[in-house]
């Protein structure tokens, strides 16, 4: 669907005094403004973010508490468990407090729930199993901040509890031996966004200190918190959450880290993602390449696979589970890709672009693993709340849906209206999940999109595409472009620049590429001047530009093209639109 451009007003005022007084150029300082960095010294932070100015670990709620709890079940010997999650963040977290603890000389262990039979977070039938293999404490990464029954439950069977987590708060706390989370009632922690693996990071370094008695840890500890800020950027990346303030600390050096220390396991798996002579990883290599192998594990059954594969110190064990992962991550490709298809294909049938405000889409023969991945490709393509249903074949169960939103609607508060057609939902505004049966599914839907259309009017349902600046294609020279990359690392809330030119010309016909012909190589002429584009995904935009006589106008994010020991720019166009088409609101 049809994007509405829109342009970063330029403030020439406030460039030029980025520009002068925090020294760098007036591209930089336009950007930096952009996002909302305006002081010098924050540029300069922006710019340069050192380790160093990581918060100490004491100073997030919980922390000290918690470690002291885990430091004595170590020296008594008592059997510990870290109880994780199945995607990304959650099995970089627990693979991260695993080493930490074996470091440690601890008799510990890990468990992952099942995504198709226990679900998300922690379940009383997996402590009562825990108990039974007789483990003391247990230790949640990534989860349990909701689990008030839980909670209840592991004291009964005589389980210790600890809990680290950054979900969001529910209206009652569990109770537990500690409780290590961001955004504490009570506490004052001033950045709330670390994601699981970046609070398994803080009480990592936690331990650390404890058994070294003093704020510097011993050079062997050293070098493991060194190598685990290279999981913690993983599980960072993976998670969305935003790239500012600490988060942007431990993704740049955990970046660092990867490329010249990574675990066995992390330098199989880059082996495999062909990213182990890349001279410099970006956050783009996390989020694309090693994040989906990961999650795709999860998304299959076999999260625990992936924890090992973080895990091991065994090369040859490391590089025959990175290319198992790697398999099932191309296992994960064709259905996401399938059912991607089929579901499009019921969308077309079903809805009303200028009608229907949310989709509900629903099918016997979709992968309940990829279906939350399936319906953020259709927010994206028709800029809708979407929900996607894995129905149960036999019509036993019920059916699995996963739902995915546009900005300014939420999506718990949506569930939450329809409950009483769902057997149970959970999640959070932007992303969530459900079961509901299947004789409540058409009630289900007609409600769900009632409540999409009373709260988003015709004009939110429009995406909106935010462009930092219009210039034309002679001024992306490798130097600015390498510019750009200073703004790095790139993600949720510090995004890769996106620019435009208008009046482009196609040098020659647009070529189709990839499996099944998924992408579009472009040749643009501006001026004289050509530029090689690509757009990923984007298929059918072949056939639409070649059909178009007369110039377009183009968006697109500026890249560094590393091939063969060259370097050049490429653009990895995000959209398009005919030339005389509007194009620019401010």
């Amino acid at each position: 669907m049809a994007k509405l451009w829109r342009f970063h007003p330029h403030d020439a005022e406030r460039i030029a005094h980025m520009e002068r007084s925090a020294g760098v150029s007036p591209i930089i300082a336009q950007l930096l403004v952009a996002r909302g960095v305006t002081d010098p010294v924050a540029a300069r932070q922006f710019l340069d973010p050192k380790l160093n100015t990581l918060r100490d670990p004491e100073e997030l709620p919980g922390v000290s508490l918690a470690a002291g709890r885990i430091a004595a079940a170590v020296a008594d010997k008592r059997r510990i468990v870290i109880y994780g999650d199945y995607d990304a963040d959650g099995v970089t977290a627990t693979a991260l407090l695993y080493r930490c603890l074996t470091l440690l000389g601890a008799n510990v262990g890990y468990y992952i729930p099942s995504r198709f039979d226990e679900g998300y977070g922690l379940n009383d039938d997996a402590l009562r199993t825990i108990a039974a293999g007789g483990a003391k404490l247990v230790v949640t990464v990534d989860c349990g901040i909701a689990s008030v029954r839980e909670a209840q439950t592991a004291r009964e069977l005589g389980l210790e509890l600890v809990i680290t987590d950054h979900h969001a708060l529910g209206p009652q706390l569990p109770e537990a031996a500690a409780l290590v989370h961001p955004q504490l009632p009570g506490h004052s922690y001033p950045f709330a966004g670390l994601c699981g693996a970046g609070v398994a990071f803080k009480l990592a370094w936690a331990l650390c200190q404890h058994a070294s008695g003093a704020k510097r840890v011993g050079e062997r500890m050293k070098a493991f918190l060194l190598q685990a800020v290279g999981l913690a950027a993983i599980g960072t990346v993976a998670d969305v959450v935003p790239l500012v303030d600490e988060n942007r600390v431990l993704v740049t050096h955990g970046l660092n880290s990867l490329k010249q220390q990574p675990t066995p396991g992390l330098a199989a798996l880059m082996r495999v993602c062909e990213l182990a002579d890349k001279p410099l990883l970006t956050s783009e290599d996390l989020a694309f390449s090693i994040g989906p192998r990961l999650n795709a594990a999860g998304r299959l059954g076999q999260a625990l696979l992936a924890v090992e594969l973080l895990a091991t110190d065994s090369p040859e064990r490391a590089q025959a589970l990175a290319e198992y992962v790697h398999e099932l991550n191309n296992s994960r490709g064709s259905l996401e890709r399938s059912i991607t298809l089929a579901a499009s294909k019921q969308a077309k049938e079903f809805f009303d672009p200028d009608g229907d405000a949310a989709l509900v889409l629903a099918d016997h023969d979709w992968h309940p693993g990829v279906i939350g991945i399936v319906a953020g490709r259709l927010v994206e393509k028709f800029h809708r709340p979407v929900v996607v249903i894995s129905l149960d074949k036999l019509g036993v169960k019920p059916g699995q849906g996963s739902a995915r939103s546009v900005p300014g609607f939420d999506l718990h508060d949506a569930l939450a209206a329809c409950s009483h057609h769902l057997v149970s939902h959970g999640g959070h505004a932007a992303a969530a999940g459900l079961k509901v049966e299947e004789s409540n599914l058409a009630a289900f839907r007609a409600e769900f999109c009632e409540h999409a259309a009373r709260l988003i009017k015709p004009e939110g349902r429009i995406a909106e595409l935010s462009i930092d600046a219009e210039t034309p294609l002679a001024s992306l020279t490798l130097n600015i472009v390498e510019q750009l990359e200073r703004l790095a690392p790139f993600g949720n809330g510090n995004a890769r620049p996106v620019l435009a030119t208008t009046g482009v010309e196609l040098a020659q016909p647009p070529k189709r590429m990839g499996d099944g012909g998924r992408h579009v190589s472009l040749t643009l002429r501006h001026h004289g001047v050509t530029a090689r584009a690509v757009a990923f995904g984007q298929g059918e935009w072949a056939d639409e530009m070649a059909a178009l006589d007369g110039p377009i106008s183009v968006a697109y994010r500026p890249v560094v093209n590393h091939f063969r020991g060259r370097r050049s720019v490429d653009l990895h166009l995000v959209d398009w639109k005919p030339a005389r088409a509007a194009v620019a609101v401010s």
